[in-house]
């Protein structure tokens, strides 16, 4: 029996949580520990992830994680970014695999089967920011002028962008062990380092360093913006990729649409200690309580968990019938028929429904 933390979400996150919930059980036995977090809990709360969800998390050690929505521009920071910090989640693990039934843009989107790896921790997303117009800004501003000479305008913003050597060692060695334990032949190491040396830069050397203890994996640098062209002409050339945290936020969503959008998109972000899976795609609060958005992103995530925790065969069993209903293009949601208004589209029940008896009946 796994014990395992599931975080509800708010949002849809809910109706997507016991969809999965119940296509996991269908293939293993689990003892969920149910966590409420988000807006909902916020207001309730005073904390959108209180300690008690990091409490449960760090008891179990593997969690799953429906949706949570994030304010824009103001209100509380990511709660995806403060799980990723608090439990030092350095590897967000972002598989983009396309399923046959899916919508693509691509001519042959069946060659498409790529890893996304992103480093969590460092990057413009460490959050080391200060806001315009403030003392400690101007501060910033005038010792860069006094170390570089170079001037920024006196009404900027501030964001530091941190890559270390630590940092870009380990993420690059979880792909590279990644790779070899899933029989990936090539990783694809990318940058910008032609333009910022001494933090790309320093990622691509230490990533090149890193390779060379890998002799029968391919390793391959890559520009971050000729790599956005590569992937939409010829992804089949590349099959697992390591970037820096914005970069791969942002190939990672890139990657998403050539296999149906994210609600195609399983991910997770490991550590060390702990493992938080998770759906990719927002919590599309206009659409709560519909019964309507598709829940493959997060029952595939649970895919993921299953393989993480050492159930392979139950991994195998829930991927294949998921496959098979979107194969099938019956007891699909709206966005996986050919026309999103076709009246024969599921709600997100049903789906799992469906996904839960082709799993009984074999």
């Amino acid at each position: 029996m796994h014990n395992i933390t599931l975080i509800t979400g708010d949002g849809v996150g809910p109706e997507l949580a016991e969809a999965m919930k119940r296509c996991v059980e269908a293939v293993i036995d689990v003892e969920w520990d149910i966590q409420t977090a988000g807006i909902d809990v916020y207001e309730a709360e005073g904390d959108p992830m209180p300690p008690r969800v990091f409490d449960s998390i760090r008891k179990n050690k593997v969690a799953i994680k429906a949706p949570i929505t994030t304010p824009l521009g103001a209100g509380f920071r990511s709660v995806n970014v403060r799980l990723r910090k608090e439990l030092d989640l350095y590897a967000c693990l972002r598989p983009c695999k396309y399923y046959f039934g899916v919508k693509s843009l691509l001519k042959e989107p069946e060659t498409v089967d790529l890893v996304v790896v992103r480093e969590n921790t460092e990057d413009l997303y460490a959050g080391i920011e200060f806001e315009q117009g403030k003392e400690d800004t101007k501060k910033i501003i005038e010792n860069i002028k006094q170390l570089s000479n170079k001037d920024i305008r006196e009404d900027s913003g501030i964001s530091i962008k941190p890559i270390s050597i630590t940092g870009t060692k380990r993420i690059v060695k979880f792909a590279f062990d990644y790779a070899k334990k899933q029989n990936r032949k090539k990783v694809t190491y990318i940058t910008k380092s032609n333009i910022m040396k001494f933090t790309d830069g320093l990622f691509q050397r230490t990533a090149e360093e890193v390779a060379k203890q890998y002799p029968d994996i391919e390793a391959q640098h890559v520009l971050v913006d000729n790599m956005c062209m590569q992937l939409v002409q010829k992804p089949e050339l590349y099959d697992c990729l390591v970037l820096p945290n914005l970069y791969g936020d942002i190939l990672s969503d890139l990657c998403a649409g050539l296999v149906g959008g994210l609600g195609m998109a399983p991910g997770a972000n490991i550590g060390e200690d702990y493992a938080v899976f998770e759906a990719t795609h927002g919590s599309a609060p206009k659409y709560k309580g519909q019964n309507k958005v598709n829940p493959t992103a997060l029952i595939l995530s649970a895919v993921m968990m299953l393989r993480y925790i050492d159930e392979k065969e139950a991994a195998d069993k829930l991927e294949k019938a998921v496959s098979e209903i979107i194969q099938e293009g019956k007891d699909v949601t709206y966005d996986l028929k050919p026309s999103r208004d076709d009246p024969s589209a599921v709600g997100t029940k049903e789906m799992a429904d469906a996904i839960i008896a082709k799993i009984q009946n074999g």
